[in-house]
């Protein structure tokens, strides 16, 4: 992993267009080859990123750019779509690399884990005419809990909690944002599933599309336990 922090400008073409003007940043170049712009402040989430497969370019700036006090340019192109994310570098204030090795990767409780293995298996709980795809459905910025395919062939990511709260609708927002970015994927739609699920996470998911899913682990598990499975 290669940590850069650099004053840049980063502008990103594709699907969407967008601006991040001058301003110190964290660059963050991963070991599979994800590109991911922070910042200090505003939010926890990359400001902006690039998921692999992409390379990553390195260019001498054009005499326009370099007469404003570019440095270099980074062009980052995505093998797939042919998006780019582009970084002008002003100046560099830090520059490192570092091998982390091998993650194990998270390892939720036994109640959530539990849960997303359940639902695995019985994703009709979610929808009778839908399939899994895949357990742990690996992104950028973290793994999606299931990612699953429904009867039109759209694509279904579904982020499981035992207890559904902001923070949970928020990691699934950024996901779908991300996987809304893969022509391959899009369009892709979010069901946040959990136990329970505080008011203001369901407002939240409902405001952003999201659908709500209540959870009866003991039905799951087989034991009856009189609680409806579906809200």
């Amino acid at each position: 992993m290669r940590l850069v922090i650099a004053r840049c400008s980063v502008d990103y073409s594709g699907r969407l267009n967008a601006h991040l003007p001058l301003a110190t940043r964290l660059i963050i170049l991963k070991a599979d080859g994800s590109v991911l712009i922070h910042s200090d402040s505003l939010s926890y989430k990359p400001l902006n990123w690039m998921s692999p497969p992409c390379s990553v370019a390195i260019e001498v700036p054009e005499e326009d750019a370099a007469s404003v006090g570019v440095e270099e340019q980074w062009r980052v192109t995505h093998a797939k779509t042919g998006d780019t994310l582009l970084v002008r570098i002003y100046e560099v204030i830090h520059d490192s690399a570092h091998d982390l090795g091998v993650d194990p990767g998270l390892q939720k409780d036994g109640v959530e884990a539990d849960l997303q293995r359940l639902l695995s298996e019985q994703v009709n709980v979610i929808d009778e005419h839908v399939t899994l795809v895949r357990r742990e459905y690996m992104t950028a910025i973290g793994p999606v809990d299931l990612l699953l395919r429904d009867a039109t062939g759209g694509t279904v990511a579904v982020e499981v909690k035992r207890r559904g709260d902001i923070d949970g609708v928020e990691q699934l927002s950024r996901y779908l944002e991300l996987l809304n970015r893969d022509p391959h994927l899009a369009p892709v739609r979010g069901v946040f599933a959990a136990q329970q699920i505080k008011p203001q996470a369901r407002v939240l998911a409902t405001d952003r599309g999201i659908r709500c899913v209540v959870l009866d682990y003991e039905d799951m598990k087989g034991v009856e336990s009189g609680r409806p499975t579906l809200f």
